[in-house]
């Protein structure tokens, strides 16, 4: 009998217990619910406010028939009523074999700085070894910008206004049309406002073939010094130059070397060229530009001593 009336009083407070946490949890559920819906309208709300911010973007525009001749154009979401956007103009790398438009590297954190103020993004493919060796390859990074300047108007782009930027490969070869504007010319491109050239260590190419060298040049490059020469911004460097930013990682024996060279070189034709030593890997000069910080400001500061209007979208003061 004790023992039933024991089993009673523990029932009897387990009961009392779930009523009390019942009572709590139907008293918790409304202000629950209402946390629950404030912060499912708060993802919301900025999912919202992410779409609106993204870029549009056009896939494969060609510019020739290759199938590599094809460029991606980032629209600016909220583009200015009043002004064309100014184009930032980007060539990847790859050793001239390798290499895609769509890599990370090469968009992700350009496309969130710049698009949000207003810039047209292009990245671009070109043909590549063993279809196109690097003065061909030149001529297609000229053909694509050529294609853009002629379509700029209709993305809401100002065609005079392109900042040529490039990475590795893809900086040896805007350099090449920068140093000397005639191959760009020949293909049909307009002048722009200047290049951008991250972290090319083949700004001239005789010294590194005639010394020991990574394996990669050797398909790029081959034997011919004429060759070699034609391929050279340093070599081909004239007074109708535009004017160049040359990133450097001081981590690596050559490059800033070669840079140094490329704007003394410069400097002495009469044509505007600065060096930017960072203290940082090949591949980060290219993947952190475009993240807050030194780095993205210094190249800003290039980029908007080109143009007052390239100045004013860099405004730091804008969100």
């Amino acid at each position: 009998m004790a023992c039933s009336s024991a089993r009673k009083s523990r029932y009897g407070a387990v009961w009392r217990w779930a009523a009390s946490a019942g009572v709590v949890f139907v008293l918790a559920q409304p202000a629950f619910a209402t946390t629950l819906r404030e912060r499912i309208q708060e993802r919301r709300a900025k999912a919202q406010d992410a779409a609106e911010q993204s870029p549009r973007v056009l896939r494969d525009v060609p510019y020739g028939t290759h199938p590599k001749q094809r460029m991606d154009i980032y629209l600016p979401a909220n583009p200015s009523e009043t002004s064309a956007a100014p184009v930032i103009f980007m060539v990847h790398g790859g050793g001239w074999r390798v290499g895609d438009k769509n890599a990370a590297s090469v968009v992700q954190n350009k496309i969130a700085r710049w698009s949000p103020r207003g810039f047209v993004f292009i990245s671009i493919n070109n043909r590549l070894l063993p279809d196109a060796d690097p003065l061909e390859q030149a001529r297609d990074v000229a053909r694509a910008l050529a294609t853009a300047q002629q379509q700029a108007s209709t993305w809401g782009a100002d065609p005079g206004k392109f900042i040529l930027m490039g990475h590795s490969a893809g900086a040896h070869l805007v350099a090449l049309l920068a140093a000397s504007p005639t191959l760009a010319r020949e293909s049909g491109a307009a002048p722009w406002l200047g290049t951008v050239a991250l972290d090319s260590a083949a700004l001239d190419v005789a010294p590194i073939m005639q010394a020991k060298h990574f394996n990669l040049y050797d398909p790029a490059f081959g034997i011919d010094p004429a060759y070699w020469r034609a391929v050279s911004p340093l070599q081909v460097l004239d007074g109708s130059a535009r004017p160049v930013l040359t990133v450097c990682s001081s981590r690596r024996e050559d490059s800033c070397a070669q840079a140094r060279g490329f704007v003394a070189k410069a400097t002495s034709l009469g044509v505007r060229a600065q060096v930017l030593s960072q203290d940082l890997s090949h591949g980060d000069i290219n993947q952190l530009l475009g993240k807050p910080g030194a780095y993205t400001e210094a190249v800003e500061a290039f980029m908007a001593s080109l143009s007052a209007p390239v100045a004013s979208r860099l405004d730091s003061s804008k969100p």
